[in-house]
C-alpha cells in the first residue's frame, strides 16, 4: 500500500469511527455485540467460519469504545486526493478522482440518520439505463453498519464484501436448527453440503443483482416522494419510522424488484427474497406470503405475478397518504401513520 493510499484509507477510517462513536448506541445490546463480532472479524481479516474468543474480542471492544470515546466530538475529516481536499460527503467528486486508481468510495446517511463511509477496491462500473453503478469488492475503511447496498440521486453502490458477509450470517443462522421455509429452499438452490465456498460465491453474485433491482426501486420510488427523507428524519424511534421504511421498500420493490425476478423465472432470489421479508413487511403485505405459498405448492406464478402488480398502485398510494399526514400533522404525525397503515394491509 502506497503512502497516499494508506493516507486516504486512514481518513476514510476515521471518519468511520466517528460516526460509529456517534451512532453506536442507537442499537440493542444484543444486535451491538453482533455487530461488533463481524466488525472484529472484518478488522483482523478473519475467515467467516473462524473462531473467536471471548478474550480477544473483549479486548479489542474496550479499546474501540475507548477510541470512540476520545473522538465523538470530533469534526469529520476532509479527504486528500491529489493536493485538494474534499468534503467527505462529496462522494461524486471523490469518486472522480479515484476511479482511475480502481477504488470506489461512498458516504451516505443511513437508517436512523446515521452517516457511513467506506472505501473498496471497485471491480464493475456500470452504466444501465442512466443508473451508475459501482460494486466494490476487498474492504480497505468501513464502519460498524455496513449496507451492503446504498442508493444516492441515480448512482447505486453495491459491497460485494459486506453482502457476501451478510449471507454468511443468515446461512449460520438457518443452520442452527435448519426450519423448513423459504431459507430453506433458497439454499438448496445451492450445493452448500459439498461446495460450500464456490455455492457462496454463487450465491453472493445472484443476490447482488437482485440488490441492484431493488436499489433502482428506491430511485423510482423517490422519484414520487418528494419530502420523504424530511419525514423520516422527524419521525424517528417511533412505529411509524419503521412502517413508512417497510412500506417504502414494498413500493421500491414492486416498481423494480420483484417483476424483474418474476420474469427471470429466478426462484434462488424469490426464495431468498421471502426469507427475509421483515416482520413489519409481512404484516403489512400477509397477501404476498399466501401468493408465494401458492406458487410454492402449485409451481403456477400466475397469482404472485398479479398481486405484484396490484401491489404498485397500493404502495404508491400508501405512501403519498403518508408524506400527506407528515404534511398535515409534523411532529405529531406519527400515531395518525401508524393507524393509516394498519388500516391499509394489502
Amino acid at each position: 500500500m502506497s503512502p497516499s493510499h494508506r493516507q486516504l484509507v486512514e481518513a476514510v477510517q476515521y471518519n468511520c469511527n466517528i460516526s460509529d462513536a456517534r451512532y453506536a448506541g442507537n442499537y440493542t445490546m444484543c444486535v451491538y455485540l453482533l455487530k461488533m463480532r463481524e466488525y472484529f472479524r472484518w478488522e483482523m481479516e478473519q475467515d467467516f467460519n473462524s473462531s473467536l474468543t471471548k478474550d480477544d474480542v473483549g479486548r479489542w471492544l474496550v479499546e474501540r469504545e475507548q477510541l470512540w470515546s476520545d473522538i465523538e466530538d470530533s469534526e469529520y475529516a476532509h479527504i486528500h486526493i491529489n493536493g485538494e481536499n474534499h468534503d467527505p460527503f462529496d462522494s461524486d467528486q471523490i469518486n472522480r478522482k479515484l476511479i482511475n486508481h480502481g477504488l470506489v468510495y461512498s458516504a451516505g446517511i443511513g437508517v436512523k440518520s446515521k452517516p457511513h463511509f467506506f472505501l473498496g477496491d471497485l471491480v464493475r462500473h456500470d452504466s444501465l439505463n442512466g443508473y451508475n453503478i459501482f460494486i466494490s469488492s476487498r474492504e480497505y475503511a468501513r464502519d460498524l453498519t455496513s449496507p451492503p447496498a446504498m442508493s444516492q440521486n441515480q448512482t447505486i453502490y453495491i459491497r460485494r464484501e459486506s453482502f457476501k458477509r451478510m449471507l454468511w450470517e443468515k446461512i449460520e443462522t438457518w443452520r442452527w436448527s435448519k426450519p423448513e421455509n423459504a431459507m430453506a429452499r433458497a439454499i438448496a438452490c445451492y450445493d452448500f453440503d459439498d461446495a460450500l465456498d464456490q455455492s457462496l460465491e454463487n450465491m453472493t453474485d445472484n443476490e447482488l443483482e437482485s440488490a441492484i433491482l431493488h436499489e433502482i426501486g428506491e430511485i423510482k420510488a423517490g422519484e414520487h416522494l418528494q419530502g420523504w427523507q424530511e419525514m423520516m428524519s422527524q419521525i424517528m424511534f417511533t412505529q411509524a419510522e419503521i412502517m413508512a421504511r417497510a412500506v417504502r421498500d414494498h413500493l421500491a420493490d414492486a416498481l423494480s424488484t420483484l417483476p424483474a425476478l418474476l420474469e427471470q423465472q429466478n426462484d434462488a432470489s424469490i426464495h431468498f427474497y421471502m426469507a427475509n421479508l421483515t416482520n413489519m413487511r409481512r404484516h403489512i403485505f400477509p397477501s404476498l406470503m399466501e401468493a408465494y405459498q401458492d406458487w410454492e405448492n402449485s409451481n403456477d406464478v400466475s397469482a404472485l405475478r398479479e398481486l405484484v402488480a396490484k401491489s404498485k398502485t397500493h404502495w404508491l398510494q400508501l405512501s403519498q397518504q403518508i408524506l400527506a399526514l407528515f404534511n398535515q400533522y409534523g411532529d405529531n404525525s406519527h400515531e395518525h401513520i401508524e393507524q393509516l397503515v394498519n388500516n391499509n394491509t394489502l
